[in-house]
């Protein structure tokens, strides 16, 4: 049965993140980005398979957690929405999830090192990043999370976590809010370019459980600052276009 339509405000919200991740460099023609339906429990929000930086509001469709389109499409869904809708379905306290395969973040994932908070911004990675080992579920595989059971493995192995980097694949980050997610996906690739950086000159300081603790929840209340000034630099732009 069709779900209730989502608000506008919520899809062109969508359309704006895909948008502000692919002019970040965080996306490419690959990635996405979804955030749960308003009202409808169960139900998500996601592009059909669209690149992100092209995303517009009628390509924004409604899937449910066995990765059903529940909305009118007829357009081919992104293989991987269930990566989205298997974290949907293990963390309720999750609004928001972006999947990327940032230039940064990749040697973290194939090394098995963890992204751990060298500044501020990053305070939400207190903990480090999870690790994903697609062999440990599918064996020898595309690398793609393109089932349920392969989604269902990716939560488990991002836990509590806010990010979880994927073997030879990406990384997967997750937040309380679309502008959240976005945020994060954007900060773990600064992370990771500075914890490069830095790795060659000496041993890293960095911040502490409490520290990155405070950190995360100033930078919080900081968000709308960033997400206005992200959507700014898009300018005029059309979202049915």
């Amino acid at each position: 049965m069709p779900v209730a339509q989502p608000s506008k405000d919520i899809v062109d919200k969508l359309v704006y993140a895909n948008r502000i991740l692919y002019d970040h460099g965080v996306v490419d023609g690959l990635g996405h980005a979804s955030v749960r339906h308003e009202t409808a429990p169960g139900v998500f929000l996601l592009s059909c398979n669209r690149a992100p930086g092209m995303v517009r509001r009628q390509d924004i469709v409604c899937y449910d957690y066995d990765g059903n389109a529940v909305s009118d499409t007829a357009e081919r869904p992104y293989l991987e929405r269930f990566i989205h809708a298997e974290i949907y379905r293990a963390r309720p306290d999750v609004m928001a999830v972006v999947h990327s395969h940032s230039p940064s973040v990749l040697p973290f994932a194939i090394t098995n090192n963890a992204l751990k908070p060298v500044f501020h911004m990053s305070g939400f990675l207190g903990e480090g990043s999870a690790h994903f080992e697609i062999r440990e579920a599918g064996g020898n595989t595309d690398m793609l999370i393109r089932s349920s059971y392969l989604g269902e493995a990716l939560a488990k192995s991002l836990g509590h976590h806010s990010c979880v980097l994927m073997r030879g694949h990406g990384s997967t980050v997750v937040g309380t809010s679309l502008e959240q997610a976005v945020y994060r996906a954007i900060y773990a690739e600064v992370n990771a370019k500075l914890q490069l950086a830095a790795q060659p000159l000496g041993e890293i300081t960095f911040l502490n459980k409490e520290e990155a603790q405070l950190s995360s929840d100033m930078n919080d209340g900081q968000i709308p600052r960033s997400w206005n000034l992200w959507i700014n630099r898009l300018g005029n732009i059309d979202l049915d276009a």
